[in-house]
């Protein structure tokens, strides 16, 4: 009767953001679940696309599952000292009250970085580790962001990456880590090898619905076979100023032999592939108009991401570039959303539907000026709903406060909410009368994680780079403690560590 200790803490940390998350952040609920800990940690999590979720549904029956804790905080800057110390006690608190555990499932992310560490996530490993001992079986999933670090493999047994951006398949992550657990406790700890590339991928080519990545991970799932037992390419998070920023390749296999040749073969795949990751962008005022030609050739909808304001890479989702582009170009039938600033959502409550009232928008990045509009407050929404979209689904969100906004004079309305969360859910715009579906030009505040809900068969798909913290080009980022020798982009100038 195997006793497995399970948690998890999840952060995507951008350390050129302005926000950092405090140990509220971990509490509260938002997209996700606020911090669990203990018994009520996985009916909570039940039926959610979540790894511990996965694991804890493909786990056998006679294995006992012992919660420890879960949490999770909207990306953005820096980790607070006292918040992660303090998540972090409660995790060896709960791990060392544990009698004759045989094994640990960690549900991470891979890419935090707190105000005093660099490695988050090497440094919980390396407690943990300490905690139990070299004999027990660690088991852990990533994001497929993760900035992988040579403390996370020397101090684990065994890393798993998500293989879709969008994550669809964060819960399936999480069964395929009880299945090799599972073998691990049948044969032993597997032979691992890594390998890390010398170049950063922005985000948005990331995506695994457009190549080169599509292929990539399809050949590295094929490649895994009895002797192979698994592979991970995690392309990394590029706006995080940390040595080991950048993408990796993790194999575990029956003999070192096998796990060494595999993430040296994928590596040098991967890096012949190199120049095909980029996409380009559009400007504000560009895109509308290529938005503009798109409707008028029978295209709809239109998806606009406003990839950096993007609340899933550590924007606060209140920046108004795109907005003032929507406005320059005269934009009809436009829908921005989510657009986060609580004090204008309460406002629009207090006035009430069916008012106007004159709402300031933007000024809250270099670049990025504010203005004012006169509005109508078409419909309230207390951001309580059920999300239905592949990624988000079976969570129930609470983002505050609500409103729609239309721009008086114009054809342009503006989702408001109170909590940060990317728009990657169609109840998000449901929940205040709006049907995606038949909105001819969306603008949503993400990067890729919409195109999971967002993608129509007579659709188009645009990308934006309006000001905002969540930089899509790497080689526009000051980093000052990258290794030296990392090329900032597709073939971009090496960087200047």
């Amino acid at each position: 009767m195997p006793r497995i200790a399970v948690g998890g803490f999840h952060h995507e940390t951008n350390t050129f953001a302005p926000s950092p998350a405090t140990y509220d952040d971990f509490e509260r609920t938002d997209g996700w679940p606020g911090l669990l800990r203990g018994s009520p940690m996985l009916q909570a999590l039940r039926n959610k696309n979540i790894p511990l979720s996965g694991f804890a549904a493909a786990a056998p029956s006679d294995w006992t599952l012992l919660p420890m804790v879960w949490c999770n905080a909207s990306p953005s800057a820096h980790v607070e000292e006292s918040a992660y110390e303090r998540i972090v006690s409660m995790m060896i608190e709960d791990l060392a009250g544990l009698s004759d555990i045989d094994a640990i499932f960690l549900d991470l992310h891979g890419a935090m970085v707190c105000q005093h560490l660099q490695d988050g996530e090497g440094e919980l490993l390396r407690r943990i580790r300490a905690t139990v001992g070299h004999d027990i079986p660690i088991i852990a999933s990533l994001d497929l962001h993760a900035n992988v670090t040579a403390a996370m493999v020397q101090h684990s047994d065994l890393l798993v990456g998500y293989r879709t951006y969008p994550h669809v398949d964060m819960a399936e992550t999480g069964g395929r880590c009880a299945a090799l657990l599972a073998r691990m406790l049948r044969e032993g700890k597997p032979a691992k090898a890594w390998r890390k590339l010398d170049f950063l991928i922005s985000i948005n080519w990331q995506c695994t619905l457009i190549e080169p990545a599509k292929s990539i991970y399809a050949d590295l799932e094929a490649a895994e076979s009895d002797q192979l037992w698994s592979q991970s390419f995690l392309p990394g998070f590029p706006p995080a100023d940390i040595a080991e920023c950048g993408p990796a390749i993790l194999a575990y296999a029956s003999s070192a032999e096998t796990a060494d040749t595999a993430a040296h073969s994928s590596a040098g795949a991967i890096a012949a592939r190199e120049a095909q990751f980029d996409g380009g962008y559009f400007s504000p005022n560009s895109v509308v108009l290529e938005a503009r030609r798109l409707i008028d050739s029978g295209k709809h909808p239109i998806v606009i991401a406003d990839t950096q304001d993007n609340p899933g890479g550590g924007g606060d989702g209140n920046t108004a570039g795109m907005l003032a582009g929507l406005l320059a170009e005269n934009a009809q039938g436009a829908v921005l959303g989510l657009y986060i600033d609580p004090k204008l959502a309460g406002h629009a409550h207090t006035v009430g539907a069916g008012q106007t009232f004159t709402a300031r928008f933007g000024g809250n990045w270099p670049q990025d000026h504010a203005f004012s509009h006169p509005v109508f407050v078409e419909r309230l929404g207390d951001g309580r709903f059920h999300c239905t979209g592949p990624f988000y689904g079976g969570n129930d969100m609470d983002l505050g406060p609500m409103a729609l906004l239309r721009l008086q004079g114009r054809d342009i309305r503006v989702v408001v909410a109170s909590r940060k969360v990317q728009a990657a859910d169609r109840e998000m715009f449901r929940h205040v009368g709006i049907e995606p579906a038949l909105t001819p030009l969306l603008v949503l505040k993400s990067s890729v994680h919409f195109r999971a809900d967002f993608t129509f068969p007579d659709g188009e798909i645009l990308v934006a780079t309006a000001p905002g913290p969540v930089t899509a080009d790497p080689a526009a980022l000051p980093y000052r403690n990258l290794r030296a020798g990392v090329r900032l982009g597709a073939n971009g100038p090496l960087s200047r560590s």
